[in-house]
C-alpha cells in the first residue's frame, strides 16, 4: 500500500474516531469496516470497533475478538491495551491479563499508572490484596494526576478493610 491510500485510510479512520464521539456508532462502525476491507491489517480499526462492541453493544466476545486483531497488527498503539485489559477482567481471564498488562508496561505511550492500576484490580479480584495494594502503589508513583492519586489511595483503603474483614 502507497502512502497515499495510507494517507486516505487514515482520514477515514480519524471521521470514524469523530463519529464514535458523537455517538454515530452505525455510521462509525461502517467506515472502520470499510477501512478494513481496503487494509486488513489496519490494527487500529479493530480497537475501535471492539470498544463499541464492548461498551455500547456489551457483546464483550465480539469485542475480545476485534482486541486480539488489533494486537496483531497494531502492537505498539497503546489505547489498545486498557481496553484489552478491561475485557480480560470482564471476562475472568486472570493468566492472559497478567501476560497482556506485563507486555503493556513495554509498550511506548502506554499509560503506565493505568496498567498498574488494572494490576491492582486483577490482584484484588483474586483476593491478592497485598499484591493490589503494591500494585496500586506503583499506579500512584506513575502518575502525576492529583484525582487519580486520590483514586488508587482509596482502592489501596479498600483493600486494607478487605483484609481487615476477611
Amino acid at each position: 500500500m502507497d502512502s497515499f491510500q495510507r494517507l486516505k485510510l487514515d482520514e477515514l479512520f480519524f471521521e470514524a474516531d469523530q463519529m464514535i464521539a458523537e455517538k454515530n456508532f452505525s455510521d462509525a462502525i461502517n467506515t472502520l469496516e470499510s477501512i478494513l476491507i481496503e487494509a486488513p491489517d489496519y490494527g487500529k480499526a479493530y480497537n475501535h470497533l471492539g470498544w463499541i462492541y464492548e461498551t455500547k453493544y456489551k457483546d464483550i466476545n465480539k469485542a475480545e475478538s476485534f482486541y486480539k486483531k488489533c494486537l496483531l497488527y497494531s502492537p505498539d498503539y497503546p489505547a489498545i491495551y486498557i481496553n484489552f485489559a478491561v475485557v480480560l477482567s470482564s471476562l475472568g481471564k486472570y493468566d492472559e491479563l497478567e501476560a497482556h498488562l506485563t507486555q503493556a508496561l513495554h509498550v511506548s505511550g502506554v499509560d503506565k499508572a493505568s496498567i498498574y492500576n488494572e494490576f491492582g484490580i486483577m490482584y484484588e479480584l483474586q483476593g491478592k490484596f497485598n499484591q493490589a495494594i503494591e500494585s496500586y502503589k506503583n499506579a500512584i508513583r506513575s502518575t502525576l494526576s492529583d484525582a487519580n492519586i486520590e483514586t488508587y489511595g482509596k482502592s489501596i483503603k479498600r483493600c486494607k478493610t478487605k483484609i481487615e474483614i476477611l
